[in-house]
């Protein structure tokens, strides 16, 4: 019986040696498992203390609408970009430089091409041949009316913040837009309004695709900047701002 029980005992510690690394290897592997999933968070953790302009949660392709208009702007057919940026520039010369005027450039446009289209319809009734297919062009209406409600959105959002500003609420959006004001006025007095949009077309059509290439450095330089305007505009709010009196607060309705 001593021998049979010797021997039960052996077999059970054979049986249960297999079961221990079993059991390690589970613990190793949660373990590994637990790591990799702390992963994922720092990571995560690491991409969201990441400063970007403006705050923007998106890429700059969706940022600036991902249609054809944002492919244009970051040059993504550059054949496209290129003949839009050099038809804006031939039409800055023409008016600009030249001394062309605008009605002048559409009136001699429309004769030019009516002449043409006039005398190849009449040439091709000569000849037996089928006229030129000229294209109906036509306004959608749902295209129209989602334009005007954007325009009217935008200019509602602007008399908003003017009136806002002009009731004295806010000191800092006062001190905005009266910079913005400024630096405007500033401008235009400078160049002309048709150089202007030149300006803005230029620069809407390579400081996207600057960004988007130099994207970690911009944001970089951009955020310590930030934090220097903040340090300053704390500096001023302490000694000037917080000083003067604020315009009267609508009582909140509970």
């Amino acid at each position: 019986m001593a021998e049979h029980s010797e021997e039960s005992t052996v077999t059970e510690k054979i049986e249960e040696e297999p079961r221990k690394p079993a059991g390690s290897s589970s613990s190793s592997s949660d373990s590994d498992s637990d790591s990799d999933g702390e992963e994922p968070v720092q990571s995560s953790s690491v991409k969201a203390k990441v400063y970007r302009l403006f705050g923007r949660e998106k890429p700059v392709h969706q940022v600036l609408g991902g249609g054809k208009s944002a492919d244009v702007m970051l040059w993504r057919d550059k054949k496209i970009s290129a003949g839009a940026l050099s038809a804006a520039t031939a039409i800055w010369v023409l008016f600009e430089l030249v001394g062309y005027h605008l009605l002048t450039f559409v009136c001699h446009g429309l004769i030019l091409s009516l002449v043409i289209l006039f005398l190849w319809s009449k040439a091709c009734t000569f000849i037996n041949k089928s006229p030129p297919r000229i294209p109906e062009v036509s306004i959608p209406e749902d295209q129209a009316v989602q334009v005007a409600r954007t325009l009217r959105y935008e200019m509602n959002r602007a008399f908003a913040v003017l009136r806002e500003v002009a009731l004295g609420r806010d000191v800092k959006k006062f001190l905005t837009v009266i910079a913005g004001l400024w630096l405007l006025s500033m401008v235009g007095s400078s160049v002309n309004f048709l150089t202007l949009v030149y300006i803005l077309f230029v620069t809407v059509h390579t400081v996207p695709v600057l960004y988007e290439k130099y994207e970690d450095k911009v944001d970089a330089a951009a955020e310590k900047a930030m934090a220097e305007i903040k340090k300053q505009y704390a500096v001023l709010d302490d000694k000037v701002l917080s000083k003067i009196p604020r315009g009267p607060l609508k009582d909140k309705k509970h």
